[in-house]
Order: C-alpha cells, then sequence, then structure tokens
C-alpha cells in the first residue's frame, strides 16, 4: 500500500521548506501518517489480514519514535505538526 505520487508530492510541499524536501523530519512523519490513515482503512476491510496489521504496528511504532525525536528537537514545531495532522486528540 504505497502512497500515490501526487499525494506524496502535495504532503512534501506543505510539510517541506521545498518541493525536494523529502527527508524533513516533519515530512517524513506527515507521509507516514497518510500511510497510516490507509492502512488503518484496510485492516478495517479486511479483518483477518494479519501482516498488514504487522505492518500497522511497525509503521506506528516508527511515527512515534519520530514525534519523540522531534517533540526533544523542537517543542513548538511538534506541537504545529500534531495540530496540523489532527493527532493527540
Amino acid at each position: 500500500m504505497a502512497l500515490k505520487k501526487e499525494s506524496a508530492a502535495s504532503i512534501v510541499v506543505k510539510f517541506g521548506k521545498n518541493e525536494k524536501d523529502t527527508g524533513a523530519t516533519e515530512v517524513q512523519i506527515a507521509l507516514l501518517t497518510e500511510r497510516i490513515n490507509q492502512l488503518t482503512e484496510h485492516c478495517k476491510q479486511f479483518k483477518k489480514d494479519k501482516s498488514a496489521q504487522r505492518g500497522l504496528l511497525i509503521l506506528v511504532g516508527k511515527r512515534r519514535r519520530m514525534l519523540k525525536y522531534i517533540q526533544r528537537i523542537n517543542l513548538d514545531g511538534y506541537r504545529k505538526l500534531i495540530k496540523e495532522l489532527g493527532l493527540r486528540k
């Protein structure tokens, strides 16, 4: 379940400094969040797909570690990012 090029490019433009800034932590977290949302919908539809569930847990753990990193490095950026992504309700 990969992201489409158009949706990934729009996320990079929105969260990155320019259209080629794919390595920024904020961009990576936003891309992971989009993949997590897609995989969550897949897992709701196909409840017995255990490999998809495992992949979802791996992605959530990776995003959690990145969020912890950005919280430690840039607290204001962290707060802005979770507000824009709709995390931590």
